[in-house]
């Protein structure tokens, strides 16, 4: 009885020890699940965890591709493989084990592979590569199998009931490691493919935007056209001053392309659209709890825009009470949010935008001044089209083409007087009011001629000779004052109230040289 202690203590201690052994297997199994995404590594980590418990030669994952209705060899571990079985090799479902394994839903143990004879290509190979029993085990998470995990070596019957069950738990970890795998690669490939969209989108937008730029060949947009490329390379702060309608944000699109800030974010904030109370919030962003109804914190804008271009649209209507945090934000490019003491740092090209005379809002105090000289660095002045006249027909045959789709109505002619009458039009609105009373005049044009809506086109009055002939006066007398200088703060341009370009051509409209001046 003594004699057979030792041996009862060795077998306990035998099976304590094979019971530490799998508790460590299901660890690092567990452990590499955690620490990996990616299917191969993942997979690599746990062969070389098993093979450390169960003897192995052979370790393979195979997906069930149930579009092609096969299966994958997705990862291998077969270190003296011959080469016959490598990853991503695919084989039918049906006469295979991992077929058996899988239609069956538990595990298939084969303990002489050469007596079953199984007629698929998967098992014809493991026997040319010498492997003679081996132990499949599905991938089963709920009522759905993803695949076959196969264990084999090149010895017969190595598998053990012990071993079967250990796998089987293994295979239960290395499901969910795969269907995470698998989520994360859809995520990843969702991403890619959504980034592509946006990068599509952007350059659409930017073809499209830069073919509405090159609508116009006056001297007036050729002038704003030059300014946007001297600006646009440089960092400066953009004042873009013009009435509604001129393509203000046209243009600050036109700047943010043609910057080295191209490829970040181009945000933008219509000061006036944003009531007064959140207009602070929406620039900087709040924490949670910030004011009443703050029940999630949110970023602003200035944020938002880091490395990249911040238009605030109408910037005259930010509330006077405000303005010294803006200028805080543009001049230190750091702020705080609201409920927040934390100071965060920006990197913002800012370009900002209004139809308002800022410099009169100073004088009656309703615009710093200082905020004024900030935003002021380069400021580019958009012409009307009423001083843009000659850009109509252009402006008028890109807008028939743009909506030929849209309203599906083909206009092949534009008759001379319908142009005479849009090219004599007031058009208060600007550029925005010529496109959508050309949207609107193309749908009651059905035969394929552009038409006018009777009584819908407000036309100026005909040119007054007497009013040219004192236009003329009024501009040889400044010209004449000046000694012919045209230019600068004591030019006739200055004098007049006008700018050097739109004096220039309009000397050219009326035929005055400065000969005629002296």
């Amino acid at each position: 009885m003594n004699a057979s202690i030792p041996a009862a203590g060795t077998s306990a201690e035998d099976g304590t020890e094979r019971t530490r052994e799998h508790l460590q297997l299901l660890l690092e199994v567990n452990n590499a699940l955690v620490s990996n995404l990616e299917l191969p590594p993942l997979f690599h980590a746990i062969s070389a965890a098993v093979r450390r418990v169960v003897q192995n030669d052979y370790c393979s994952l195979c997906l069930y591709d149930a579009g092609l209705r096969q299966f994958q060899v997705h990862a291998l571990d077969f270190p003296g493989g011959r080469g016959l079985i490598q990853e991503n090799v695919v084989f039918k479902v049906e006469g295979s084990p991992a077929g058996d394994a899988f239609t069956h839903r538990r595990p298939l143990v084969v303990g002489d592979l050469d007596r079953h004879r199984f007629p698929g290509d998967a098992t014809r190979w493991l026997l040319a590569e010498g492997i003679a029993s081996a132990c499949w085990l599905p991938l089963l998470r709920g009522e759905r199998c993803l695949g076959v995990l196969c264990v084999g070596t090149r010895h017969a019957a190595r598998f053990s009931p012990g071993s079967v069950a250990l796998l089987s738990e293994v295979a239960s970890q290395v499901a969910i490691a795969v269907e995470n795998a698998l989520a994360f690669q859809q995520i990843k490939e969702l991403k890619d493919r959504l980034t592509k969209e946006k990068t599509y989108l952007e350059d659409q937008i930017r073809a499209a935007y830069d073919c509405e730029e090159m609508v116009g060949n006056s001297p007036e947009w050729k002038q704003v056209l030059e300014e946007i490329a001297t600006v646009a390379p440089t960092d400066a702060n953009v004042l873009i001053l013009g009435e509604t309608g001129t393509g203000k944000e046209l243009v600050a699109r036109a700047i943010h392309d043609r910057s080295r800030r191209r490829d970040r974010t181009f945000v933008k904030l219509n000061c006036a659209a944003v009531p007064t109370g959140l207009l602070e919030s929406e620039l900087f962003g709040h924490e949670k709890g910030a004011y009443t109804g703050a029940i999630v914190q949110q970023i602003g804008r200035f944020e938002l825009a880091h490395k990249g271009t911040l238009l605030l649209d109408e910037i005259g209507d930010v509330p006077l009470e405000l303005q010294p945090k803006l200028l805080r934000a543009l001049q230190e490019q750091q702020f705080e949010r609201l409920g927040s003491p934390r100071t965060i740092q920006v990197d913002v090209r800012l370009i900002a935008s209004t139809n308002r005379n800022l410099e009169d809002m100073i004088r009656r105090r309703e615009f710093r001044e200082d905020l004024f000289y900030r935003l002021n660095v380069f400021p580019i002045a958009l012409p009307p089209l009423r001083e843009r006249r000659s850009d109509i027909p252009l402006l008028v045959r890109y807008f028939v083409n743009k909506y030929s789709t849209r309203v599906r109505c083909r206009i092949d002619t534009i008759p001379a007087e319908t142009m005479e009458r849009l090219m004599r039009a007031e058009w208060h609105g600007n550029v925005r009011e010529l496109e959508n009373f050309i949207e609107r005049a193309m749908i009651l044009s059905p035969h394929g001629s552009l038409s006018i809506p009777a009584g819908e086109l407000r036309t100026a009055a005909p040119p007054d000779r007497t009013l040219e002939s004192s236009e003329r006066e009024l501009i040889l007398q400044a010209v004449r004052d000046c000694h012919g200088v045209i230019g600068g703060v004591h030019g006739a341009a200055t004098r007049l109230g006008l700018k050097r370009t739109t004096l220039n051509s309009r000397m050219k409209k009326l035929d005055i040289s400065r000969h005629d001046c002296q």
